[in-house]
């Protein structure tokens, strides 16, 4: 063997030096040697052993064209799933292959249960990360064909994926109606300009951090009018657009003017100025719901003129989010031109002051619900402002991180209580004190929803006003965080709210014991979620919950509560019976050996511990 693999004749078997020096990648044996002759073999083949591999013709010498029109008559789904499982070749070809494309045989097309192409697009794929790659899109593509369309695709965190996959979605699945992409670099205008051309139903699009998409996307096909494409638009469109550092206003002005009825615009992070703004006020007239967030470039004359345009004649909810072009003046325009806006949030907008805000209030009639947050200009005269309004509707307002609010000193003279407003929630104000507790007491006599949460500088007595002036029963309330509340002002709710409450927040107030869920367990019969973590409970707190018979709690929290032991294990059980979760973190007297003991006896139960 060594002499013939030394062999340096006339009559080489190999080329390119010893089989030591060759690649290593290669499986080289000497039976290979023989089977790859540079002349003819002098050894006779006589028992088939050798056979020249081209007496083994195979499909795949067919041109890519020949088998193309051979995979568009696979109608079967079985077919066509288990010939792209043959190779990447074939599974490419496959997914190149439209919908519209395929033939139907005559046994496909009388069957009435069998696994004929559907488009009704109710399935749902999503992919991340490394999993993210053109070739998974070309088997989506290929397999939900036939399993009732593909409706709707999120792909996130991927430099994976290119235009060569979307390429595959988009003459693969007709049926697509929702369409995500978060942190997707390499898919470019090409991408979607493809999809837009074949999804005719495409109703709602999510474009997060893809720098190469440009305003050409928007230009270019979105434009279309109905006449010039399938007749089967969708009837409402949803377009997300974030972090897209080429889509400019070009774009914007061709999205809002084209033949397309936008029901939800979200833009955020964009370098588009107050020509974007004008244009959203003038053709915005399908538009229900409208959030633009971080937009530097914008300013208050943008917002004036969006305001002024007076075309946003459907808009009921509208967020705006760390946009300084909001001001007092930009802010009553809006109030003025969106004549049937509902749903109104303003976060990080530190121009806006009591004047507009009142102003503003007073010009959207229909407005029911207002969220402030980090509006650090507003201040209790606003707040008394708003809530006093006769004509308003407002049902639910929210004030949060709202730091320009401190105590009154003295009370307005001159105000009328709200009987719209349900729900009020002042959270993370430290501000607020006993003060403004009583103002609202009198202005919010028909609350059903109170949160307080993180006002530290309220005390029994102030909330004793609204608990005594509410004119109907709370059923919701949320009160953690407020660390100077005792068991006497809980005792009191319950004894006066009982028969209406069914959540109860005391998360975080250190001075609420045992006191407390007695009284809770006599009085709230319909209370359903209770959270009193880091608080003075002990196992005695948790038998009076377990012994009412009338307690029909669904979720418990005692987390941080360190003096509940295992003693509680019986009382626990018995409240297991109709808990759906129960909450344990951070109760370290209870072993694990109970944990478990809980876990097995309370299977319908969800338990953190």
């Amino acid at each position: 063997m060594p002499a013939l693999v030394n062999y340096s004749g006339d009559d080489k078997y190999h080329k390119g030096g010893s089989l030591c020096s060759m690649d290593s990648s290669r499986s080289f044996s000497a039976l290979d040697v023989y089977n790859r002759p540079s002349k003819r073999t002098r050894i006779s083949d006589s028992h088939g052993l050798f056979a020249n591999e081209e007496k083994n013709p195979s499909i795949e010498i067919l041109p890519d064209e020949c088998l193309y029109e051979i995979f568009r008559r696979l109608s079967s789904g079985q077919a066509r799933s288990a010939s792209a499982c043959v190779s990447k070749h074939w599974l490419m070809l496959l997914s190149d292959v439209r919908s519209s494309e395929i033939v139907p045989n005559k046994v496909s097309s009388e069957l009435s249960n069998g696994d004929e192409l559907e488009n009704d697009g109710y399935l749902t794929r999503s992919l991340e990360g490394e999993k993210a790659t053109d070739t998974r899109l070309a088997a989506i593509a290929v397999g939900t064909c036939a399993r009732g369309g593909l409706g709707k695709l999120s792909v996130r965190g991927s430099d994976k994926v290119t235009s060569i996959g979307f390429r595959t979605i988009a003459r693969g699945c007709p049926s697509l109606r929702v369409l995500s992409l978060w942190n997707v670099p390499l898919i470019g205008d090409q991408a979607l300009i493809e999809v837009s051309k074949e999804c005719h139903l495409l109703e709602s699009l999510d474009l997060s951090q893809c720098p190469s998409v440009s305003n050409a996307v928007l230009q270019k096909h979105w434009k279309r009018e109905p006449s010039s494409c399938s007749p089967k638009l969708p009837k409402s469109t949803i377009y997300s657009i974030k972090d897209c550092p080429l889509i400019g206003d070009r774009g914007i002005a061709t999205l809002l003017s084209s033949s397309l009825v936008l029901t939800k615009v979200k833009l955020q992070a964009l370098a588009i100025t107050d020509l974007s703004l004008a244009v959203i006020g003038r053709y915005g007239k399908s538009i229900t719901n409208l959030s633009l967030t971080s937009l530097p470039n914008m300013t208050q004359k943008g917002f004036w003129a969006m305001g002024n345009a007076k075309g946003l004649k459907s808009l009921t909810s509208l967020t705006v989010v760390s946009c300084y072009g909001v001001t007092d003046m930009s802010l009553g325009a809006i109030g003025n031109g969106c004549q049937v806006l509902k749903h109104m949030t303003l976060k990080k907008c530190c121009f806006v002051s009591d004047n507009g805000l009142v102003s503003f209030t007073k010009a959207a009639h229909y407005l029911e619900s207002l969220q402030l947050e980090e509006c650090n200009r507003i201040t209790q005269h606003g707040i008394s402002g708003t809530l006093s309004n006769q004509s308003s509707k407002l049902k639910s307002f929210s004030l949060v991180k709202c730091m320009g609010i401190n105590d009154l000193v003295q009370e307005p003279a001159d105000f009328s209580e709200s009987q719209s407003l349900r729900s009020l929630t002042i959270k993370n104000c430290i501000g607020f004190g006993n003060n403004n507790l009583r103002m609202l007491a009198k202005l919010c006599p028909h609350l059903h929803n109170l949160d307080l949460t993180g006002l530290s500088g309220i005390n029994d007595a102030g909330l004793f006003e609204i608990l005594e002036t509410c004119k109907v029963g709370l059923v919701k309330v949320n009160l953690s965080d407020c660390i100077n509340l005792t068991d006497k002002v809980v005792v009191s709710l319950a004894k006066i709210h009982g028969e209406s409450l069914e959540m109860l927040n005391l998360d975080g107030c250190k001075n609420i014991s045992d006191e407390s869920l007695a009284a809770i367990a006599e009085n709230c019969s319909f209370l359903k979620d209770l959270d009193v973590s880091m608080c003075c409970i002990t196992d005695s707190g948790v038998f009076c919950l377990s012994k009412v018979g009338h307690m029909n709690l669904r979720v418990l929290s005692l987390s941080g509560c360190s003096r509940v032991s295992n003693e509680s294990v019986l009382s626990l059980e018995k409240l297991g019976q109709t808990l759906v979760g129960l909450n344990l973190q951070g109760c370290n007297m209870i072993s694990s050996s109970v944990i478990e003991s809980l876990v097995v006896n309370l299977w319908r139960c969800d338990i953190l511990s």
